[in-house]
């Protein structure tokens, strides 16, 4: 499976870790690429005033290996989302993506973020502005609607938008965000998945790229969607279960199983970049604790994750003690299917 093509030029993996808010930092990107070099990774949504007024190093600086790497714009400001944009591709990033689908408190408060489902007008606007700064592909990540409206009139009248304004590919939460009577948190699970009104927005669209994303908890579902829309996107299964990016470069590449994952020279990876962060100042909790989920199903994963929830937040911890957590498990032995 290559890499899908959209406008001329620009093409798109067809796989990807969502955008999460509080996860998806500089330090879990860098972990999950080395599980996967196809994979396109985003950075958390970061709020356009703060890239412009921020400290850009600590919001947008990043390794190179992480590249293909996305950086996710909140805002409804066409003119500062501009300057967001161009200043994230001055520091390296691959593709700028505004969110219009988050349900967070601060973003209904802002009015961006899955609000601007009800301004697609905007919405277009916003896109329009930033790719006339930048060269890089403009891309947009939205919900099917949110509250009362109704999905079918909602999320065309949204990509006719975005399209109409030049954005190169769409994303598709497939839930609603219910803005009233639900926490963020309950609007990842409550509303419920609706896979087929995306599935018939890409059949009404075959020319455009359509990307779909919500509740794939598997390589093996993500790879049943990849016949019916351009591109499928992993959030929390991807984050609380790394190392079933092992198997992304093998499915896009029609290999079927996984390749093995060399732990060891893993660890020592991220041991050694551990180490670099904590001599710039950081923690090593700051690293590992995106790691706590990587033995799932391994005999030793329970001790594991304890030293890594409790040794490696301490102040002074050390790169050695990802080393003594991951002496914990034993590689070996069968793992748990469950």
């Amino acid at each position: 499976m290559e890499n899908k093509e959209t406008s001329p030029g620009v093409s798109f993996p067809r796989f990807a870790v969502a955008p999460m808010i509080d996860w998806t930092d500089r330090h879990c990107r860098f972990f999950h690429r080395q599980l996967t070099g196809r994979a396109l990774l985003y950075t958390e949504m970061i709020v356009a005033d703060a890239v412009i007024h921020g400290d850009r190093e600590r919001l947008l600086g990043f390794d190179p290996l992480e590249h293909r790497v996305a950086l996710q714009l909140g805002g409804s400001d066409p003119g500062k989302l501009a300057e967001a944009a161009a200043i994230g591709v001055a520091e390296g990033y691959d593709e700028i993506n505004l969110n219009v689908g988050c349900p967070s408190d601060r973003v209904q408060s802002g009015a961006f973020g899955a609000c601007l489902m009800k301004t697609p007008a905007l919405v277009g606007a916003c896109v329009a502005a930033m790719k006339a700064r930048v060269a890089v592909p403009v891309t947009v990540k939205c919900r099917l609607g949110v509250d009362d409206q109704d999905t079918q009139e909602a999320l065309d009248a949204l990509a006719e938008a975005v399209w109409r304004a030049g954005a190169d590919a769409l994303w598709v939460h497939a839930r609603k965000a219910w803005l009233e009577g639900l926490s963020p948190k309950e609007n990842r699970d409550i509303p419920p998945l609706d896979y087929d009104r995306v599935y018939r927005l890409k059949a009404a669209n075959p020319e455009r790229f359509i990307g779909l994303n919500g509740g794939i908890g598997s390589l093996a579902e993500a790879e049943a969607h990849l016949a019916r829309v351009d591109a499928v996107m992993l959030g929390r299964a991807a984050y609380q279960n790394p190392a079933l990016l092992a198997g992304v470069d093998g499915m896009l590449d029609g290999e079927g199983a996984p390749t093995p994952v060399d732990f060891g020279a893993l660890i020592d990876t991220m041991a050694a970049y551990a180490g670099r962060h904590i001599a710039a100042g950081g923690r090593l909790s700051h690293v590992t604790r995106h790691m706590i989920g990587l033995f799932h199903g391994f005999a030793g994963a329970r001790r594991y994750r304890q030293i890594l929830s409790s040794e490696a937040t301490a102040q002074n911890a050390g790169p050695e003690i990802l080393m003594k957590a991951f002496a914990a498990v034993d590689l070996a032995a069968e793992r748990d299917a469950a």
